[in-house]
């Protein structure tokens, strides 16, 4: 089990840990029923926090952010001497939860996604572990929720008696959700990226060497061009550049502002 804290990567703090640990962090807080919000980041993640301080000031409050991308991996060795014996994605880290939250008892809530691909994951889960508690689960509303809709929103979830939230919303709405709704819910919350899609079936994973080889963004690049093209083409360059920037020591991130409001994306 690895869990060795934190590691600043642009500025973002990126926690050293592998699947174990950090099933292991999610467990034990839920088992406490103590808030933490967590995450799970490639270089779309990052960014988001590089270029917007407000943002950077939520993830680095996050108990736990897990490196997705192979090219965040990578960083944690370039510029911290930190090897991981693999990345930790959020599809990945969320079966490992489930798995672990079966075996124990634990029940969990899915917040996210569209009544659809809700169905089809609990469909899915009920044939694959039978064993799994699923407290409740609610789709996205995908607009922003007026502050009574935010708090019958955070009662309906402590209602259900879920141990564990998921939250599939996008990047960063999730990131958003987690951060302002952990405390409140006093349960671990975690962004869980494109995991709702891939398990219910309605991504394909790239193959596994295309993924050890960090390319799998070409992979997700080909299935929805139109929707991605940017993040990948754009911030991709930007996140070497400024990577080798950190390793000389000339990166000097702008001061992270105290988010102004409360989005209360769902």
């Amino acid at each position: 089990m690895i869990q060795r804290g934190k590691r600043d990567i642009l500025g973002v703090g990126i926690s050293v840990v592998d699947y174990e640990g950090a099933t292991a962090q999610v467990i034990e807080a839920a088992q406490a029923r103590q808030p933490l919000a967590v995450s799970a980041l490639a270089v779309h993640g990052v960014m988001t926090g590089v270029l917007d301080p407000e943002h950077r000031y939520r993830l680095n409050r996050f108990g736990l952010v897990v490196p997705d991308g192979q090219p965040v991996r990578w960083a944690l060795r370039w510029i911290h001497g930190e090897v991981l014996p693999d990345r930790v994605t959020g599809p990945q880290l969320t079966i490992a939860i489930f798995r672990r939250a079966a075996e124990l008892g634990l029940s969990v809530f899915l917040f996210g996604s569209r009544t659809e691909t809700l169905d089809a994951m609990r469909s899915r889960l009920a044939s694959e572990l039978p064993n799994l508690r699923i407290a409740g689960a609610e789709p996205s509303a995908f607009r922003q929720l007026s502050e009574s809709e935010s708090r019958e929103l955070d009662q309906r979830i402590r209602a259900s008696g879920a141990d564990i939230v998921l939250v599939g919303l996008g990047c960063p709405r999730q990131e958003v959700f987690a951060y302002e709704h952990a405390d409140a819910l006093s349960r671990p919350t975690i962004a869980v990226g494109a995991a709702y899609d891939y398990y219910a079936g309605r991504l394909s994973r790239a193959p596994q060497w295309v993924q050890s080889a960090g390319l799998e963004w070409v992979f997700r690049l080909v299935q929805e061009p139109k929707r991605l093209w940017k993040r990948y083409l754009l911030l991709n360059p930007l996140y070497l550049t400024l990577l080798a920037r950190q390793k000389l020591g000339l990166l000097h991130p702008e001061a992270e502002r105290v988010p102004s409001q409360d989005l209360r994306y769902g």
